[in-house]
């Protein structure tokens, strides 16, 4: 029998809120934490705007010993350990000094260590290359983050590290789902992490996909869904989910925010329009199709949708594509939303902040509105009601949320989120 997975835990690292309760008022709020950087408009940036999560020294030094914060110089590991902990607290886990081989973690991540590796080259030259340092490689490999967590809270089971761009923490939720429904773990932390800054963000801004026009207004400057959208605003953080197999979180009677029904994972293989950059529409519209017959759901039993919806002419194409997979359109089409209006497109990390969001709307019941998008884009409104697309909170029972994430090099996941019944 295939075990039922249920979520225990949350953790989030967010640019408009740190931890669960102030993230939980902010997008309840619709609060930005979209800000200006002049050090951006120094490097010459066109993009000037973007979110990263306030953390003072002291809160840091709530997590971690003055000897740990020497090693965290990669701000992604640090907001992933940040989540990771608090995830594995608000689960009622326990730190033990045995290992616990029936708990592991699938923790995402994207650039690693960008910053720790520059600031380590930029004092060397070639002939000099040893000296990069002892703590190098620990905080730029692609799997730190997960490395630091599996130590930091004595992990046995599978410790690993994702990356597919920005489908990477809706994935992560999914193979940590996969594991416990075989009965290969019984606990499994799952989210994703992001780094920022300019070796980050440099090269989206070069793409000229970031948005120019809102420099001076910068919580204005995500605009998903909206007709004057003209780009994304870049993001960091990390998210982090304790999944649970239902008869571990029975057994030890923890508090379960929601069930984990499936969902799918997949590529467009960059064919049929489908390129590094690009959505192949057709293996977006089977994704989606696909994680709602892997949940046994009909489709019109979602109750809301967060989407990928990144504030760029794709989001059109976005749309669409959920219409035509869940041939659902109009009025009869579910609540729609993306988080990115208030946080920008936090990358790695967008896929976990934004299963922490779309969860807290099935345990709190309420759709977090949209932000910025007063002006909606007219052939979104042709596919849907706007009413779908609130501009303001609305409360109301929410028993199912769809969530989606569409990543550079054409790949897709999706997953489904249900309020927990015995």
């Amino acid at each position: 029998m295939e075990n039922r997975v249920v979520i225990t835990g949350m953790g989030v690292v967010s640019p408009n809120g740190v931890g669960l309760e102030a993230f939980s008022n902010a997008i309840q709020n619709g609060t930005s934490g979209i800000e200006y950087y002049s050090e951006l408009k120094e490097l010459g940036f066109s993009c000037c705007i973007g979110g990263t999560p306030a953390i003072s020294e002291e809160l840091k030094r709530e997590y971690f010993t003055e000897l740990q914060l020497k090693n965290f110089n990669s701000s992604g590991i640090l907001y992933g350990c940040m989540a990771g902990m608090d995830a594995w607290k608000d689960a009622g886990l326990s730190i033990s000094e045995d290992v616990d081989f029936e708990s592991g973690t699938v923790f995402g991540a994207g650039t690693s260590g960008v910053e720790k590796f520059r600031e380590a080259i930029y004092k060397l030259d070639d002939k000099k290359v040893r000296r990069l340092g002892s703590t190098v490689v620990a905080q730029t490999m692609a799997s730190g983050v997960s490395a630091y967590l599996g130590g930091i809270l004595g992990l046995g089971n599978q410790v690993t590290t994702n990356s597919s761009a920005c489908t990477t923490g809706t994935e992560a939720i999914l193979m940590g789902y996969d594991r416990i429904k075989a009965g290969r773990a019984k606990r499994m932390l799952v989210g994703s992490a992001s780094d920022h800054g300019a070796y980050v963000w440099g090269g989206f801004d070069a793409m000229r996909v970031l948005t120019y026009k809102h420099n001076e207004m910068p919580q204005n400057g995500s605009r998903p869904m909206s007709a004057s959208a003209s780009g994304f605003v870049p993001g960091s953080g990390a998210g982090a989910l304790v999944l649970e197999s239902l008869e571990s979180a029975v057994e030890r009677g923890a508090k379960i925010y929601a069930e984990v029904l499936g969902g799918e994972v997949n590529s467009g293989g960059q064919r049929n329009e489908g390129s590094m950059t690009a959505p192949n529409s057709e293996a977006v519209q089977r994704c989606i199709s696909n994680a709602i017959s892997n949940a046994g759901i009909q489709a019109t039993d979602i109750g809301a949708i967060n989407g990928h919806l990144t504030a760029t002419s794709k989001d059109f194409t976005e749309i669409e594509n959920w219409t035509k997979a869940l041939s659902l359109k109009g009025s009869d089409f579910p609540y729609i939303n993306s988080l990115k209006s208030m946080v920008g497109h936090c990358l790695s990390a967008a896929g976990s902040i934004e299963s922490v969001a779309s969860v807290l709307q099935i345990r709190n019941d309420f759709v977090f509105p949209n932000c910025n998008c007063e002006d909606l884009n007219e052939d979104i409104t042709g596919l849907i009601s706007e009413d779908k697309i609130p501009r303001t909170i609305v409360r109301k029972n929410i028993n199912i949320v769809a969530k989606a994430s569409f990543g550079f090099g054409d790949v897709n996941a999706c997953v489904v989120f249900k309020k927990f019944e015995d």
